[in-house]
C-alpha cells in the first residue's frame, strides 16, 4: 500500500531529540489547552483490515504474545481472550505522524513485557522527520522514544523484509537495528535508550529498485534488512556470539559475526544474484534458512530461491520448492518460518504470485521435499489443501467472479510475513496486501485433510479514508476509501458484506448526497483505465448507496477528483482531477463544461438551494447560481492560497459555508473561515491557528445551529474539537491517548445523534466517538437588541433593510424580519447577516418592519425599533407566466417543476397553469398545487397558501410522472392570473 500523506498532517513540527535522548511517548506528554475538554469514547467503525500487513512477530518465550506491524497504520498487539488486535500507536500526533509507519518490531524474549518499534514512514522528503526507536516496558501500553539521525521507511520499497530490529536472547540489553540508505547496522546496549553505529559492519547495502527515480521513492535503498541470533552460541547473561545479518545486496546478502558483533565477515559460499528477504535459524538443527527474491518487493519479484546453510560445516544447499533456473519459477520467495516445536518443518511463501494465486510450500524434512498448498489438476482446475472461511469479512471477495484457475477470495498477495506459532504447531498467521489471515488446524496439511483459513484481523483497521458522509436518513455512514473503494455501514460495529461495486473504484476520492433527497448519492474515484476503458469514474445511487450505476464522463478523465450533488438530487457538478469542471442534469447521462472556475478546484453544493454550487481553488472562492453551468469568483479575500483546503455548506441554511485548511509554511495561512452570504465574504475564527478539516452534526439540545466538528489547532493544542455555538467556543473531544497522527482528510458529525463524530485517518481506518449523552450547559442569554433597520433601494415592489448587528455571548446565528400587520405580525423572512431584501410588496403602500436576532440556543433578542417606508407607485395590472422543466428522469419515470411568476407590479390572488403533454405522459403525484388531467391535457390551480403573489414574486409546484418511449417538454405552458378582490381564474 503506497500512500503518500499530505504535508498538512505535519503542520506542527516538534524539535527532534538528539541520538540517545529519550523523549516522551505513550500517552503522549500532556499539554495545556485553552479549550475545554470533554470525555469521548473512541471506537473503530469495523471494516477489519484493508491494508498491507508486512510483519507478524510471535514472542518466543510467552504464549499468545503476538504483534503485527503495518506500513502506515501503526502496530498492534494480539488479545487472545477476545481474539482481536489492540492498536498501540494511537497516541502519535500530527507532530510525529511518520511514526505510524512501522518498518520493524521486536518483542523481548527475556523480559517479555518489553517491545520495540522502528518507526518512520518515508525516507524521502514526504516525511520531514527522522525515524525513531519506540520502546515500551508494558507491552505497548506506554512508550518512550529515541530519535535517530536518519530516516526510516515503513512505507518504502522493501518494507516487507526483516525483521531488521532484534533483541539478543541471552543479553536483552543488546538490541540491533538494520538501517536503510547507507546507514548500516546500529546497536543499543541499554535496552534501546541510546544507539550507536556498528562501525565494523562492512556493507550498508547497495540495492535500489530504480536508483534514478527523482522522487526519492524507488531510489530508496532498504539497506540492512534482518538480524538473526544463534542463542546456542552463548549462555544467559552474556552476549550472543554468533549473529547473522541480511543485506539488500545481490552479491553479498548474508554476513555473520562470531564474536558478539565485534567483527563481521561475508558468509562464504553464499548464493548470489538475489536478495535474502528473510533469514531464519533452526536453533536445534544449526541450520540457517534464507528466502530470496530478485527485487526488494513488496509489489514485485519474478525469480528467487530458498537456501539452507549448515552453520557447522559452512555448506550451502539450494532447497527451493521451485528453483530459479526452472521455467516454472516466476516469483521470488519470502514469508519464511520454522515450526519451533518440530524444527524440521518449515514453510515459505511466494512473495508475489499474482496469477492464479500466491503459493505456500511446506516441508517436514528440513527442505528436502515440499508439498504445495494447492496443485494443478486438469487445467484450468486446481486441488486445494485448504478452504477459506471469510464469513467474518465477506468483502474480501472484492465482488469478483473469476473463472478457473482463479478463485475468490485469493489466498493473498504481498505475502512477506508467514509465521507458525512457536507454542502451537496448528496455528499459523500470515499478512497480505488486504488483511491478516490465519489457521488453527494447520497440521491437517500433513494428514491429507483440508485446513481452514480465516481472517484473524478484528481490531486491526488499516484503510486510508478519503471522504465520509452521514446522511439524515438511511445508513448512518458511507465511506470513500483508498485501495478498497468504500463501504455503506448500516451497523458501525459490523463488517459490511461488500465494498462498492458496479462500478468498483480502486479508490473513492469524493462522495456526496442530495440533502433533501438523501437516498440520491454520487461518488467519484480511480481505477486502472487500461483495464476498464469503457467504465466511468463517476457513479450514482438512488437507494442510499446500497446499489450503484455509472454515468457517462467527459473525455480525458483518469482520476475522480471531487463531485457534488444538488440539494434535491436534480443535477451534479464534477471536478475530475486534471480536467475542467463539468455539470450534468439527471444522473450523468451527459456532461457540459462549466465556465468561470479553474481546473483543479474543489466543488461542493449548497444544502438548501439546488441551483447553488460552490468551488475553491488557489485562494479564490467561486459560486454558481445556475446549477453549475457558470461560476464566478467572489470578492472574498484572506483565504489560504496553498495547502489542502476543505469546505462544506451547512444543511438547512442557504449560503452558510465553513472552510478549513491551508498551509502555514512559507508565510501561508491556515485556520477556519465562516461565510453566511454564499461565499461573498468570510470571517476567520480567532483562536484557531491551523486546521485540517471541518464537518457538521446534529445540534445540541436547545440549540438551533448544527454542532461543528473540526480537526484543528485550538488554543495551541492539536486535536479533534466540537463547537455547539457556531465556533464561538470549542471543546476538545479527543485526548492524548487518541491523537491519530494521520487523521483529518475526512470528518463529519452525525445528523441524527448529537455528539457523534466520524473521523477518517490515513492508515488507521475510520473512527467514531460519542460523548455518552453529555449535554452542554443551557445558553439562556439572548443576543443584544439589533439596531433599527434603515430602508434603501425602495421600488414599487421591494426594498432593502439594513441594521446594526447584534452581539451574543456565544454567536448570533441569524435574524428574523417581521412586518407589522395589526394584531398578528407576519414574518417576512430570515437572514444570516444584518441585511434583508424585501420583494413582492404592494406598490404605493406604507410598510412597517422590525428585526429580531437569535442565537444557536434559540434565544431571541428584544425587537428592534420599527422602520416605516412607502413603496413607489407602479403601473396597474398583473399577469403571470409559467416555466416548465424536467428536474430528474429515469427509465419510465421523471420529476418536473413549474415556476409561476407574477409578471406585473400589482399583486395577484390566484393562478391557473395549463399544458398538453406531447408524448402521453401521466402525472402520478403533484405538490404545492391542485391538478386535473384529461388525456394529455393538464390543469394546475394554486394551493390555498400560494395563490397570492406580489408584483414580481414567484412560487413553484412540483410533480412526479411516468412516461413511455419519450418524455418531451410541452410546447406551450399558459398561466392565467386573478386580481385581489376577484374570484380568480376559473
Amino acid at each position: 500500500m503506497r500512500r503518500r500523506l499530505f504535508s498538512v498532517l505535519a503542520a506542527v513540527a516538534m524539535a527532534c531529540a538528539a541520538v540517545g535522548t529519550a523523549v516522551g511517548g505513550g500517552a503522549a506528554s500532556a499539554s495545556s489547552s485553552a479549550a475545554a475538554a470533554e470525555p469521548y469514547e473512541w471506537k473503530n467503525v469495523r471494516i477489519d483490515g484493508g491494508g498491507f500487513v508486512p510483519g507478524i512477530v510471535f514472542n518466543q518465550t510467552e504464549k499468545n504474545l503476538i504483534y503485527a506491524r503495518t506500513d502506515i497504520g501503526g502496530a498492534y498487539r494480539w488479545e487472545q481472550a477476545s481474539r482481536s488486535w489492540t492498536p498501540l500507536l494511537d497516541w502519535v500526533g500530527w507532530d510525529k505522524w511518520g511514526y505510524n509507519g512501522v518498518v520493524s518490531l521486536a518483542t523481548d524474549p527475556v523480559e517479555t513485557s518489553r517491545v520495540y518499534v522502528a518507526a518512520g514512514m518515508y525516507t524521502n522528503d514526504w516525511d520531514p522527520d527522522n525515524g525513531a526507536i519506540l520502546r515500551s516496558a508494558d507491552k505497548g501500553r506506554t512508550w518512550q522514544a529515541t530519535a535517530l539521525p536518519f530516516k526510516l521507511g515503513g512505507n518504502m520499497p522493501g518494507r516487507g523484509m526483516g525483521e531488521r530490529l532484534a533483541v539478543d536472547p541471552n543479553d536483552n540489553a543488546v538490541v540491533y537495528l538494520g538501517a536503510p540508505d547507507g546507514n548500516g547496522l546500529w546497536r543499543s546496549t541499554d535496552k534501546g535508550v541510546t544507539w550507536a553505529k556498528v562501525a565494523s559492519f562492512p556493507n550498508p547495502g547497495n540495492y535500489a529498485q530504480d536508483p534514478s527515480d527523482p522522487s526519492g521513492y524507488l531510489s530508496h535503498r532498504p539497506g540492512v534488512v534482518w538480524v538473526t541470533f544463534d542463542p546456542s552460541s552463548a549462555t544467559a547473561g552474556t552476549r550472543t556470539r554468533r549473529i547473522y545479518v541480511g543485506v539488500a545486496d545481490k552479491e553479498n546478502t548474508v554476513y555473520s559475526s562470531a564474536d558478539a558483533g565485534v567483527t563481521w565477515t561475508r558468509v562464504a559460499g553464499q548464493p548470489t544474484g538475489y536478495i535474502a528477504h528473510k533469514g531464519v535459524l533452526d536453533h536445534a538443527g544449526h541450520a540457517l534458512y534464507i528466502a530470496t527474491s530478485d527485487t526488494g518487493g513488496p509489489y514485485d519479484g519474478g525469480k528467487g530461491d530458498v537456501w539452507k546453510l549448515d552453520t557447522v560445516t559452512g555448506a550451502w544447499t539450494r532447497i527451493s520448492p521451485i528453483p530459479s533456473n526452472s521455467a516454472d519459477d516466476y516469483f521470488g520467495y519470502s514469508g519464511l518460518t520454522i515450526d519451533r516445536r518440530d524444527p524440521g518443518t518449515l514453510m515459505v511463501a511466494t512473495q508475489v504470485s499474482w496469477w492464479p494465486d500466491v503459493i505456500f510450500f511446506r516441508s517436514t524434512d528440513a527442505g528436502a521435499t515440499w508439498t504445495r498448498i494447492w496443485d494443478w489438476a486438469s487445467y484450468p482446475n486446481r486441488t486445494f489443501r485448504y478452504k477459506m472461511d471469510i464469513s467474518s469479512s465477506p468483502w474480501l471477495t472484492f465482488g469478483a467472479n473469476p473463472q478457473p484457475p482463479e478463485t475468490t477470495p485469493k489466498l493473498g498477495w504481498m505475502t512477506e510475513s508467514l509465521e507458525i506459532d512457536p507454542f502451537d504447531s496448528n496455528r499459523m498467521m500470515y499478512g497480505t496486501g488486504a488483511t491478516l489471515y490465519g489457521t488453527e488446524d494447520l497440521l491437517k496439511w500433513d494428514t491429507g485433510g483440508q485446513f481452514t483459513i480465516k481472517p484473524m484481523v478484528q481490531g486491526l483497521e488499516e484503510t486510508a479514508v478519503l471522504d465520509l458522509i452521514s446522511p439524515p436518513s438511511g445508513a448512518p455512514l458511507v465511506s470513500g476509501l483508498g485501495d478498497i473503494g468504500g463501504f455503506r455501514h448500516t451497523d458501525l460495529a459490523a463488517v459490511p458484506p461488500m465494498m462498492f461495486t458496479s462500478p468498483g473504484f480502486t479508490s473513492t476520492t469524493s462522495l456526496d448526497y442530495a440533502e433533501t433527497r438523501p437516498a440520491v448519492m454520487v461518488r467519484a474515484g480511480n481505477f486502472t483505465d487500461a483495464d476498464r476503458p469503457s467504465d466511468s469514474h463517476v457513479a450514482f445511487s438512488t437507494d442510499g448507496g446500497a446499489n450503484w450505476f455509472q454515468g457517462t464522463e467527459p473525455g480525458g478523465i483518469d482520476e475522480g477528483g471531487t463531485v457534488a450533488a444538488a440539494a434535491d438530487g436534480s443535477r451534479f457538478v464534477w471536478a475530475p482531477k486534471g480536467v475542467a469542471v463539468h455539470h450534468s442534469t439527471g444522473f450523468g447521462t451527459s456532461w457540459t463544461a462549466s465556465t468561470g472556475i479553474p481546473t483543479g478546484a474543489v466543488v461542493e453544493s449548497d444544502r438548501v438551494n439546488p441551483a447553488r454550487f460552490y468551488g475553491f481553488g488557489a485562494g479564490r472562492f467561486y459560486t454558481s447560481t445556475d446549477g453549475g453551468a457558470s461560476f464566478a469568483a467572489t470578492a472574498a479575500t484572506g483565504l489560504p492560497a496553498t495547502g489542502n483546503v476543505k469546505f462544506k455548506a451547512v444543511p438547512g441554511r442557504e449560503g452558510d459555508i465553513w472552510l478549513a485548511g491551508g498551509d502555514t509554511a512559507a508565510g501561508g495561512t491556515s485556520g477556519i473561515w465562516h461565510s453566511t452570504d454564499g461565499g461573498v465574504s468570510f470571517t476567520r475564527l480567532s483562536g484557531v491557528t491551523s486546521a485540517v478539516n471541518i464537518g457538521f452534526g446534529k445540534a445540541a439540545p436547545g440549540r438551533a445551529y448544527q454542532a461543528l466538528y473540526a480537526v484543528a489547532t485550538v488554543g495551541g493544542v492539536n486535536g479533534v474539537f466540537r463547537s455547539d455555538d457556531t465556533g464561538a467556543s470549542w471543546v476538545r473531544i479527543n485526548d492524548d491517548r487518541h491523537r491519530y497522527g494521520n487523521m483529518g482528510e475526512a470528518v463529519t458529525g452525525d445528523p441524527r445523534v448529537y455528539g457523534r463524530v466520524y473521523l477518517g485517518t490515513n492508515g488507521r481506518g475510520i473512527l467514531y466517538a460519542d460523548n455518552g449523552g453529555t449535554v452542554p450547559p443551557d445558553d439562556t442569554t439572548p443576543p443584544s437588541r439589533p439596531g433599527t433597520p434603515a430602508a434603501s433601494a425602495i421600488t414599487s415592489s421591494g426594498a432593502t433593510l439594513t441594521w446594526t448587528a447584534s452581539t451574543d455571548d456565544t454567536a448570533v446565528t441569524g435574524y428574523d424580519v417581521y412586518r407589522e400587520a395589526g394584531a398578528t405580525d407576519v414574518k417576512a423572512g430570515s437572514s444570516s447577516s444584518a441585511s434583508f431584501a424585501l420583494t413582492g410588496l404592494a406598490a404605493d403602500t406604507s410598510h412597517t418592519y422590525y428585526v429580531i436576532a437569535r442565537d444557536g440556543a434559540g434565544n431571541s433578542s428584544t425587537a428592534s425599533g420599527p422602520v416605516t417606508f412607502r413603496t413607489a407607485a407602479g403601473p396597474v395590472g398583473g399577469g403571470c407566466a409559467a416555466a416548465y422543466k424536467v428536474t430528474n428522469s429515469w427509465p419510465g419515470g421523471f420529476q418536473g417543476e413549474v415556476t409561476v411568476k407574477n409578471t406585473g407590479t400589482s399583486a395577484i390572488s390566484a393562478w391557473t397553469v395549463a399544458w398538453s403533454f406531447p408524448n402521453g405522459q401521466t402525472i402520478t403525484q403533484l405538490w404545492s398545487g391542485v391538478h386535473t388531467q384529461t388525456g394529455a391535457d393538464v390543469t394546475v390551480r394554486n394551493a390555498s397558501w400560494n395563490g397570492g403573489l406580489g408584483g414580481g414574486a414567484s412560487t413553484a409546484f412540483g410533480f412526479g410522472g411516468s412516461w413511455t418511449g419519450a418524455n418531451g417538454v410541452p410546447a406551450t405552458v399558459t398561466c392565467t392570473a386573478g386580481q385581489p378582490g376577484s374570484p380568480g381564474p376559473s
